[in-house]
């Protein structure tokens, strides 16, 4: 990756991170609400190569962690990101890829959210952060699951478009 994409990609993650902690976060939506940076992080991570998803992911779970709504550990969101965006790229990127149309990229990140926010339950009283009860656990992952269903056809245009600006690739657009 040139100085040039690093750059354009960081102000890029910038204001989307921006948009979600002033914007989204302020929403008090049922279930949860959703995460505009994971969806977008997953977005780019499935229309990049590996290495860059994994940067991708990385710099994703960084901005997660520095949230101040995460109520996980330092570093728990940026090894839960990086290990999702590494692996959605290695299932979606290429010519022969795994999820094949617009609707196969729109239930792999959703699918790849709801695992991302179990991992996050799974790893967190690893780590010492309590959690809650089995309803409210439920009501949060399917919560956030179906809003993620909603968000991402509609944002999904929008960010390969952004992506195919920045990296001149014709992907889902």
């Amino acid at each position: 990756m040139s100085t040039r994409l690093i750059s354009i990609s960081s102000l890029v993650f910038l204001g989307i991170f921006l948009v979600q902690e002033s914007l989204i976060s302020q929403f008090r939506l049922p279930g949860g609400g959703f995460s505009i940076l994971i969806i977008f992080a997953l977005s780019w991570a499935i229309m990049s190569e590996r290495e860059v998803a994994a940067v991708i992911g990385f710099s994703a779970g960084l901005l997660m962690d520095l949230s101040q709504s995460s109520s996980g550990p330092f570093g728990q969101w940026t090894l839960i990101m990086l290990l999702a965006s590494y692996g959605i790229s290695y299932l979606g990127y290429g010519d022969d890829n795994f999820f094949g149309g617009a609707i196969g990229v729109v239930l792999s990140i959703v699918l790849a959210n709801f695992l991302i926010e179990l991992l996050f339950l799974i790893s967190g009283p690893l780590l010492g952060v309590s959690i809650g009860s089995f309803g409210q656990i439920f009501t949060i992952l399917l919560g956030t699951s179906i809003w993620t269903l909603f968000i991402t056809p509609i944002a999904l245009p929008l960010f390969a478009k952004l992506h195919k600006s920045i990296f001149q690739t014709g992907t889902l657009a």
